[in-house]
């Protein structure tokens, strides 16, 4: 007859848990992911977000490892993003890839007409920058290499116009400046970064650098708190929110300073009775330093 030995509840088998660098969990190592090129590990869940994150951003076409100190600086595959993510956002994962490659190719550039948006072959010169007459397969326009305006044979660029590399699809020259408020894709007029606007009102803020501006116009609204921009000039009523939501709006940020002036208004006497104590309890406290030690 044989006995079964007593086993410690320390000597069993536990898997072993993986910590997240992300959210600082742990986790069981079937639910993490390790990325090919650097082997930095991270939570799946952390990840996903992370990736959906930056494609919905549209900021980075080639996508870094989440971890800074990362000694190997490693990119995430193409074939590990389709794992993680949806099939409508891998498109657009590879939609923004596409309209780098075009933006960084000197032999093919975008048509200026927003009604169009293909895809132009430029020819093969020994200075690329030379202006050159482009004729669009699609619809026909005929336009500037370097500056997207009207061809002008002999004539130089107007410096007004952005440079060839300022232009993705559904944006125009100043040329095609009627056509070009309803473009689907604008840059942000500090910061230059692509934006695209699916739905939603006018005012715009840019996700890189926090820079609120009229979609239509893009003119400035860092100051403009009340957006009074949309109750004149050309960007008139267009806004894209009722008339009751914008005053609204305006009560609510007018409530937000006259709250704060308020309080300020309210603390101001506590405050000037406060300083006189702090300064005698400071200068008491470095008086009291100064003293010599007793002997």
């Amino acid at each position: 007859m044989t006995t079964a030995r007593y086993r410690p509840t320390w000597e069993l088998a536990v898997d072993p848990l993986v910590s997240c660098k992300l959210c600082l969990g742990e986790f069981p190592l079937e639910q993490m992911t390790t990325i090919t090129q650097c082997q930095c590990v991270f939570c799946t869940l952390c990840l996903k977000q992370y990736v959906e994150l930056l494609i919905k951003e549209g900021l980075e076409t080639a996508i870094s490892c989440p971890d800074s100190a990362c000694p190997k600086r490693g990119h995430l595959q193409e074939n590990e993003i389709e794992c993680m993510v949806a099939t409508e956002m891998m498109q657009r994962y590879k939609k923004l890839q596409f309209e780098r490659e075009v933006l960084l190719d000197p032999c093919r550039t975008w048509c200026p007409s927003s009604s169009c948006q293909a895809v132009c072959q430029l020819k093969e010169t020994d200075s690329p920058a030379l202006p050159q007459l482009v004729q669009c397969a699609v619809c026909a326009l005929e336009f500037c290499s370097a500056c997207k305006a009207a061809w002008h044979p002999g004539q130089a660029c107007q410096e007004s116009n952005p440079p060839i590399a300022s232009f993705l699809p559904g944006e125009n020259s100043s040329f095609y400046k009627n056509e070009e408020d309803d473009a689907p894709i604008k840059r942000c007029p500090k910061c230059k970064v692509y934006i695209e606007r699916d739905e939603g009102c006018a005012q715009m803020m840019c996700k890189n650098c926090k820079h609120a501006f009229c979609w239509y116009c893009l003119e400035s609204l860092d100051d403009d708190f009340l957006l009074i921009h949309y109750d004149k000039g050309p960007c008139r009523n267009k806004l894209g929110h009722s008339r009751a939501s914008v005053i609204w709006h305006r009560t609510q940020v007018v409530g937000i300073f006259a709250g704060f002036g308020l309080l300020l208004l309210v603390a101001s006497p506590f405050l000037l009775l406060a300083t006189p104590i702090v300064l005698c309890c400071k200068c008491k406290c470095s008086k009291g330093d100064d003293d010599p030690l007793p002997t």
